[in-house]
């Protein structure tokens, strides 16, 4: 094998816009960002969820080499969808890397396949740090750099533990990932896990973002309805202001089982909607006509009750159909 460490001009990573600024780390959020944000949101900004690495390449094998300075322990998500390293070969999933325990992990994903070009997209976890230290492939492979995307920055997501992956079972398989692999745009990931709570530090460095779109769902990480009607509206100022043509939109709460039977569970949810609605309904009635709310519910709601695993977040059949109402708004946003 020839490995080819990390990082390399000839390894393209997206979905971590600060990934330069950062040197080899793969973190979703600045190292300057450390002191600024809540140490929660720090924390979780470790975990490179979105984060992918991109080539294209006539290997015959592939490999990588990662190391993971600890093993994760999640209640409602399995190891894998935690702490996992998916391949996707020409936009079809082939296998998955993860640990066992802490320590240095090669993993090889194929060998003695037939040597032709393909599209090679590596998934990185969703919730745990990792590092990436090398990709292998053998003596004489040839690297190229991968195909463009559709649109020309990415769609910059920001939400809560539902945004950030919880609780696929792969990497690939959160719904900004299925979506815009189907789409093939490029994406950005700031969901983080309970603390997508609308702060104008973390809508700050979102502003950073050069995106072709941002998606904004984080209603339901508010304490309260109170609280987030207190921080909605500033978070999309702070985005249209450095961003007075971007697309945005705003994606209301989507359904959860503790709606059928919590009556302070349905008055929340309902309350967090609408704040989302008039929210938007302020900033179009302005004269803002880039912005755009979406009803959670059309995208995941009653009828998608077997899409949970705890009742409040996706499995793979509920991040399935968020993809699928997703897709057409996203085409029509972006023109594609």
């Amino acid at each position: 094998m020839r490995w080819i460490e990390f990082p390399n001009p000839k390894l393209q990573v997206t979905g971590l816009p600060w990934f330069t600024e950062n040197a080899r780390e793969v973190w979703r959020l600045p190292a300057r960002a450390k002191g600024v944000v809540r140490p929660p949101v720090w924390d979780l900004g470790t975990h490179p969820s979105g984060g992918r690495i991109r080539l294209a390449t006539d290997a015959t094998a592939l490999s990588i080499r990662l190391r993971y300075s600890s093993i994760g322990r999640m209640n409602n998500m399995c190891a894998i969808g935690q702490m996992g390293v998916d391949l996707y070969v020409d936009d079809v999933y082939w296998k998955t890397a993860f640990p066992t325990e802490p320590g240095v992990l090669e993993f090889p994903y194929f060998s003695g396949i037939e040597r032709r070009r393909r599209e090679i997209m590596l998934y990185l976890p969703l919730y745990h740090p990792v590092q990436v230290a090398a990709i292998g492939v053998e003596e004489g492979a040839t690297l190229w750099g991968p195909r463009p995307f559709a649109a020309k920055g990415p769609v910059a997501f920001y939400g809560s533990s539902i945004t950030q992956g919880g609780c696929a079972s792969r990497s690939g398989l959160s719904y900004q990932a299925v979506v815009c692999r189907a789409l093939n745009l490029d994406f950005v990931n700031l969901g983080f896990s309970g603390n997508g709570k609308g702060e104008p530090e973390v809508a700050a460095l979102m502003a950073e973002i050069p995106a072709s779109c941002f998606v904004i769902d984080f209603a339901v990480n508010c304490d309260s309805v109170e609280a987030c009607r207190k921080v909605y509206a500033p978070f999309l100022a702070i985005l249209r202001d450095k961003h007075p043509r971007t697309p945005m939109i705003a994606i209301t709460p989507v359904f959860s089982t503790r709606e059928l039977f919590e009556k302070a569970a349905q008055e929340k949810w309902a309350g967090l909607r609408e704040v989302v609605r008039e929210a938007v309904a302020e900033r179009q009635a302005g004269g803002d006509r880039r912005i755009t709310s979406v009803e959670g519910c059309d995208i995941l709601g009653p009828e998608g009750h077997e899409g949970f695993v705890d009742g409040t977040h996706p499995n793979d059949l509920g991040f399935q159909a968020m993809a699928k109402g997703l897709g057409p708004v996203l085409r029509q946003t972006l023109n594609l």
